[in-house]
């Protein structure tokens, strides 16, 4: 099992591959990329590697942490990485790059689908539409486009691989 710190939450339902998550507020650092999306999150996780790895005005180095998250926002991927525990908009460094910025996620609740393999274009639609269906079928509300999670490096094994789609819904 991985060492990586990973993005604490709190499970509110479990229904087999789909769970309703709890998380707190947490601090990130992202980037905004264009592109289609395998190439936008190479772009991102590289611009946001150099900062955790010294590329900030402290050349402080920052533990890396799981998930990658990318998103949608208009045209644009947003790909992002969540600080460690103990790290806060006050106590971390300036990114040197000015494409990444640093900010505070509200707390929030996300409808969750976890899967292994590797994260295609046919694997996300696939598990995307059956979160979808969750949400709808339980009546729940969606607040903006899903998610993608990643949790491995890519020379892990595809069926050790875990992935997720999130959907932020309402509380």
């Amino acid at each position: 099992m991985s060492k990586t710190e990973q993005a604490p939450y709190q499970v509110v339902e479990s229904h087999g591959t789909i769970e309703l998550r709890d998380y707190p507020n947490l601090v990130v650092a992202e980037t905004e990329v264009t592109g289609e999306r395998k190439q936008a999150i190479q772009t991102g996780f590289r611009a946001i590697a150099g900062y955790i790895f010294g590329g900030n005005l402290s050349s402080e180095k920052i533990a890396m942490t799981a998930p990658v998250l990318q998103g949608t926002v208009g045209d644009r991927w947003k790909v992002r990485f969540v600080m460690p525990g103990g790290k806060n908009l006050t106590n971390l460094p300036k990114p040197a790059d000015a494409s990444v910025s640093l900010m505070e996620l509200p707390a929030a609740r996300f409808a969750v689908i976890r899967f292994s393999g590797t994260a295609g274009e046919e694997s996300l639609t696939k598990n995307t539409e059956q979160l979808l269906d969750f949400i709808r079928s339980r009546q729940l509300r969606s607040i903006g486009s899903p998610v993608y999670a990643f949790y491995n490096p890519p020379w892990t094994l595809p069926f050790l691989r875990r992935n997720e789609v999130m959907v932020q819904v309402a509380p």
